[in-house]
């Protein structure tokens, strides 16, 4: 039986939480502005192409991103904006798609295979894009091609404002000129390795040995060798409700300073409670994930009372640190992750001391609704 032609469409809003606050404040239009913390604090949540000219990009310290570009307007963002507006894109990509993954607020797979029996896929996914610039305002770009690696590349190349169609066969041909950091999961560890090894576009890991690449990079190596050749079999998931809430942080540079993991840590953990609470849920377990420069991950979870408090949460998310740290060890990604959820009505200890407790949770959600997630924050995650 002839395997059916496989269309996997990549959607990635433009810079989106710029180009919302764009919509709010139509001034800040065409100027470099930052959306992140304070010019001493946090970290850049996103920011305008303008900033971007002067080596400004999300994730980069806010101290660092104000040196390179000093006369950029800094907007500490309109959070609940943001959940409004993805929400408006999902329900347009949603009445309209077969099927279809959330992979993040701005960020979305569709699965449009066998579509092609009826009518153009590229076609339609133009006229996808259109209708939600129509009726969002938003900029949107995508990328079609025949898989998710291949497409979400295509969509960054075709950033800002545009789209992008790699037909099936030349996926190759359209990955060889690009440099290497193009492909997902290629930081800075593996970018040097490839570099020492003579190593700059796609199109050269092609010309060495795949058990050259196995030999310096262990499995990862044999990964990137077929994605380098447009390979990748990662299927588009039906968008569901959220079973977790997590975030991670891949570091700059590999870091061994465990002052410094564990405020990361806090930060984190205070992070995805105050996203749980935003949901009105309270959660039961709690897990931890390390990942070390040799891409050895590791992750423990356990269980615990349901609850949505900072205070309860951090304690066992440092506890399952250090029972998964290897000491003096270099680590490369720190991640945590809240599941098992419950509504916010159920009984537990949640309401222990709950007058006081709980009406200083949400007294610190309103300022942070109101000023930002980073603009309150425990004096340990500070570094």
């Amino acid at each position: 039986m002839v395997q059916p032609i496989t269309y996997i469409a990549h959607f990635d809003l433009d810079s989106f939480f710029y180009s919302v606050e764009v919509l709010n404040n139509p001034e800040l239009a065409g100027k470099a502005v930052i959306v992140g913390g304070s010019r001493e604090r946090g970290v850049v949540t996103t920011c305008s192409y303008e900033a971007r000219k002067f080596g400004v990009h999300s994730a980069m310290p806010m101290k660092k991103a104000v040196e390179l570009c000093p006369h950029a307007i800094l907007v500490r963002g309109s959070h609940g904006q943001y959940g409004k507006f993805s929400k408006w894109v999902t329900d347009i990509i949603a009445s309209k798609a077969p099927k279809f993954q959330k992979a993040s607020i701005d960020e979305f797979y569709l699965d449009l295979t066998g579509m092609d029996k009826f009518f153009n896929p590229f076609q339609w996914t133009i006229e996808l894009r259109q209708l939600i610039m129509d009726e969002t305002r938003l900029p949107i770009s995508f990328g079609l091609a025949s898989n998710k690696l291949v497409a979400k590349i295509a969509t960054d190349e075709a950033k800002p404002n545009g789209y992008l169609f790699i037909q099936h066969g030349k996926e190759k041909d359209f990955l060889a000129p690009l440099p290497v950091k193009k492909i997902p999961g290629v930081g800075t560890h593996t970018l040097s390795v490839l570099n020492e090894m003579g190593i700059e576009l796609i199109g050269d890991i092609l010309r060495l040995p795949k058990n050259e690449l196995e030999n310096r990079l262990g499995k990862w190596g044999l990964e990137l060798w077929d994605k380098a050749q447009g390979l990748h079999h990662s299927t588009v998931s039906e968008w569901r409700e959220a079973k977790s809430i997590s975030t991670e942080n891949t570091f700059e540079t590999n870091t061994n300073d465990v002052e410094f993991l564990l405020s990361e840590l806090i930060r984190m953990t205070e992070r995805v409670a105050f996203e749980l609470r935003q949901d009105e849920k309270l959660a039961g377990c709690i897990a931890v994930k390390i990942r070390y420069p040799n891409f050895e991950t590791t992750s423990k979870q356990t269980t615990i009372d349901y609850t949505f408090r900072d205070d309860e949460f951090i304690p066992v998310a440092k506890d399952l640190f250090h029972q998964l740290y290897k000491k003096g060890t270099p680590v490369r990604l720190l991640g945590v992750r809240l599941s098992d959820f419950a509504n916010i009505t159920m009984q537990g200890n949640l309401f222990d001391d709950v007058s006081r407790k709980s009406n200083l949770y949400k007294a610190i959600d309103n300022i942070k609704l109101k000023y930002g997630k980073n603009y309150l924050a425990k004096g340990r995650s500070i570094k």
